[in-house]
């Protein structure tokens, strides 16, 4: 079928197999693609956009063991199945510019049906294919990123490319639950190849219940999973509307046409703040209620908050720390929602959790290996904590300084060094992985070193910091120096971009002022040269594909690199890509930059996520890009409260100090379902069996925080001490990690809200004030002045 805007194709059982925008010239299905299923060997034909599961008394019904009836006219098909004595109709109508989709389910018996679960598959594009041709994987793929509430879920599906036309999908009728995902995948990464890994994750539309007995979230008070009674005769109905979009801007302006609220909030408050949120009100309607929803001491605490909205504005005082739910009604009973966070103080979390692990995770003499800091992993990754350590006390001196600077300098010497190299020898990699190496694991052992390298001779007590410099150089070089190497991935490997685009200019440059010239010379060549490859070949976009198809752990860190090389063009290119991985939504956690592989689901990736926030910024501190500085802000955000203790939806809460890795976005976790919308370490793989067995050989060792503390080094780096004034379309001014109290028509007061305050930036004017005070004056006329 054909309208002006779509193309729109079925199977034999109704299904949607194809759909296309019309004014796309790529001409994307945006739907998944029986084919490349068969193709690739996945056996989910089950799960084909528009096939359901339904719970009735215990027993799961399928879609896909019944034989539809599918009729077909000239602008709609509709789909009718009889599952369990009951009629669910399916239909799909081509209007101008959109897709509706519409679904009735029927009771035509004389008893009430009770339905425990009832979800339906609206499987978008996304797709990591297993393909080397990257642009397969940027313009046939989609991020999917939801926005869950009774009456207004919406789901934002974002090419990868950003080039665009998007595709939202918008709910106009009926009641929902929640969006749910089903992983495919496959991984190789022990058979020594790369890429190593691909796969693709079903959205299922939860439209009642979603969940087996017993397997809801226990402490999730946020979404609802309740059942469906249908009373006899009775027909229940759903409709969602498929529409182009092209930016977060107009995927909300979409939803507004289609009758959702209009709403913008902040994700992250302070106790104490007022709160900042916008509402639009769909046309024809009005509002009926606001109420803010938290949880304290156990206990929910509702709070009516209609009287604190005025002219569209909801400005109202915070009170209790963790997730907070504003209910937005409207007086014909439909519900919205906003999900944000609410902390005491970052800086807190950062000291509590430095100070958790030198006194928790740090072996010392006492335990195997000696002097290592837990949970022991061979991937570099996990040494981010350490880092995290020097980082947090370069920044502000406790007089827990010297003995946390010195417990992770033992480590480094007497555990990292031996462990990852033979003998100490820093130019003979240890095979950790059966019988190879990876090289990406020696830019978090330069960082340890580098970082160690910035303390002085009272805090430092086995070697020198001119030592710890040149060790640094050293790791670093081999990181950098295909030459180093005798494998084909260990050379691959070398030329890849990684984390290190954090500090590489830093380095350089106390090299360069040590006099460390030889080891300057080599390893700014071998900077130059990796960043020029990569310029060089921006547009094929190879370096998003790392030991996987398609990986932000790829083009987040070229993104940044490249803007801290000077290569602009090539760095705006890489950052479209960004700007599609970094999510939107109504709740703060689905904002978090698009990744799967760690949950089986959407998720918050503590590591990646941070990265590709650090990415995002540094790219947005030269390319100007206001939407790269708003979804880092968004994407730190989410990584923060991968160590807040305060969290009060989550299943295994977390003591002060402690920190999980992973947060399973999606509820239900089809694959996982104990993992939805909860905090976990990957080790609770293990019991899964497979590669797992191998990744996690000591089986769940309950340890949530393996990888962690690179991502809280960047943001240390970034938004831990920097205030960002930027403009917005409107000419308004605005900020991002702080707060503005406008003064008189050309002054504001603007507060730093950063943990270590040292700057406020304006980065479209080139205009900065450094500065550690709380709050700094600026004119519109004059730039930054000093405050009386």
């Amino acid at each position: 079928m054909k309208s002006a805007a779509f193309k729109l194709a079925v199977n034999a059982r109704g299904d949607v197999v194809n759909l296309q925008n019309r004014a796309d010239d790529h001409q994307m299905n945006w739907v998944i693609d029986p084919a490349y299923l068969e193709q690739i060997g996945y056996p989910d034909q089950d799960k084909l956009f528009g096939e359901f599961t339904l719970t009735i008394g215990g027993r799961v019904y399928r879609s896909y063991d019944y034989q539809p009836q599918v009729t077909t006219e000239d602008q709609q098909v509709t789909v009718t199945y009889l599952v369990a004595d009951l009629v669910l109709t399916e239909r799909y109508r081509l209007e101008d510019q959109r897709v509706v989709w519409a679904i009735d389910l029927q009771n035509p018996t004389e008893e009430p049906v009770t339905l425990t679960n009832l979800g339906v598959w609206a499987s978008l594009a996304y797709v990591m294919f297993r393909d080397k041709n990257v642009h397969r994987n940027m313009s046939d793929s989609a991020a999917v990123f939801p926005s869950i509430s009774a009456n207004f879920t919406k789901l934002a599906g974002v090419r990868r490319d950003n080039q665009g036309p998007n595709l939202g999908l918008y709910q106009t009728a009926g009641e929902m639950r929640s969006v749910g995902t089903y992983n495919e995948w496959t991984n190789r990464f022990f058979e020594n190849v790369s890429p190593s890994l691909d796969g693709l994750l079903f959205h299922q539309l939860v439209l009642a219940g979603g969940y087996a007995a017993g397997q809801a979230p226990k402490n999730d008070w946020i979404y609802s999973s309740d059942w469906v009674t249908l009373a006899p005769q009775m027909t229940q109905q759903w409709e969602f509307v498929l529409q182009p979009f092209t930016t977060p801007d107009d995927f909300q302006r979409v939803a507004g046409l289609n009758g959702h609220p209009q709403i913008t909030y902040d994700p992250l408050l302070f106790t104490g703040q007022m709160t900042n949120i916008h509402i639009t009100v769909p046309a024809g309607h009005h509002l009926e209620r606001l109420t803010l929803v938290h949880q304290a001491a156990g206990q929910m605490v509702e709070r009516d908050v209609t009287d604190d909205y005025r002219d569209g504005w909801l400005r109202t005082l915070i009170s209790g720390m963790g997730e907070h739910c504003l209910h937005v009604t409207l007086t014909d009973g439909r519900e919205d929602l906003v999900v944000f966070n609410v902390m005491d103080s970052v800086r807190d979390l950062v000291e509590t959790r430095v100070a958790w692990l030198t006194d928790h995770a740090y072996n010392g003499k006492s335990a195997e290996p000696q002097d290592a800091f837990t949970p022991i992993s061979n991937q570099g990754e996990s040494l981010g904590k350490l880092s995290l350590i020097l980082q947090a006390n370069l920044l502000h001196r406790t007089d827990q300084t010297v003995e946390q600077v010195r417990k992770v300098e033992a480590s480094a010497v007497n555990y990292v060094k031996n462990k990852w190299f033979t003998d100490g020898d820093f130019l003979k990699p240890v095979n950790l992985y059966g019988d190879f190496y990876r090289d990406m694991d020696f830019e978090y052992i330069g960082h340890v070193y580098y970082l160690l390298a910035q303390f002085d001779q009272s805090t430092l007590a086995l070697h020198s910091a001119a030592t710890y410099l040149k060790w640094a150089a050293q790791v670093f070089n081999l990181r950098v120096n295909a030459d180093l190497h005798t494998s084909v991935r260990a050379k691959e490997e070398a030329h890849m971009l990684g984390v290190y685009f954090l500090y590489i200019n830093d380095l350089l440059a106390d090299l360069k002022t040590h006099g460390l010239t030889a080891e300057y010379q080599q390893i700014k060549q071998c900077w130059e040269e990796a960043t020029q490859r990569v310029a060089a070949h921006s547009q094929d976009y190879q370096a998003a594909i790392t030991e996987h198809f398609y990986d932000n752990a790829g083009f987040g860190p070229a993104t940044g690199a490249l803007a801290n090389a000077g290569y602009l063009k090539e760095a705006r290119r890489y950052a479209e890509l960004l700007k599609a991985n970094i999510g939107y939504s109504n709740d703060f956690r689905s904002q978090a930059p698009d990744r799967w592989w760690e949950a089986q689901s959407y998720m918050i990736h503590s590591l990646w996520g941070g990265i590709t926030a650090a990415s995002a910024l540094d790219a947005y501190e030269v390319l100007d890009d206001d939407a790269l500085l708003l979804g880092a802000y968004r994407a730190f955000v989410g990584v923060l409260y991968m160590y807040d203790s305060h969290a009060t939806t989550i299943a295994n809460p977390l003591a002060a100090g402690e920190a999980a890795s992973t947060y399973s976005i999606a509820g239900p976790n089809i694959n996982r379902p104990d993992l939805s919308r909860n905090r976990f370490g990957q080790s609770t793989f293990a019991q899964d069996g497979g590669i797992y067995s191998r990744l996690f050989p000591d089986g769940d060792t309950g340890q949530a925080d393996w990888d962690m503390g690179e991502e809280l080094a960047a943001y240390l780096k970034g938004f831990g001490q920097t205030a960002y004034l930027y403009q917005r379309a409107n000419g308004d001014l605005a900020v991002v990690n702080g707060r503005l109290n406008q003064l008189s028509p050309t002054q504001y007061e603007v507060t730093n809200l950063a943990p270590y305050p040292r700057q406020v930036k304006f980065v479209h004017r080139h205009q900065s004030c450094q500065s550690t005070a709380p709050t700094v004056i600026y004119d519109t006329m004059q730039g930054f002045i000093t405050k009386d």
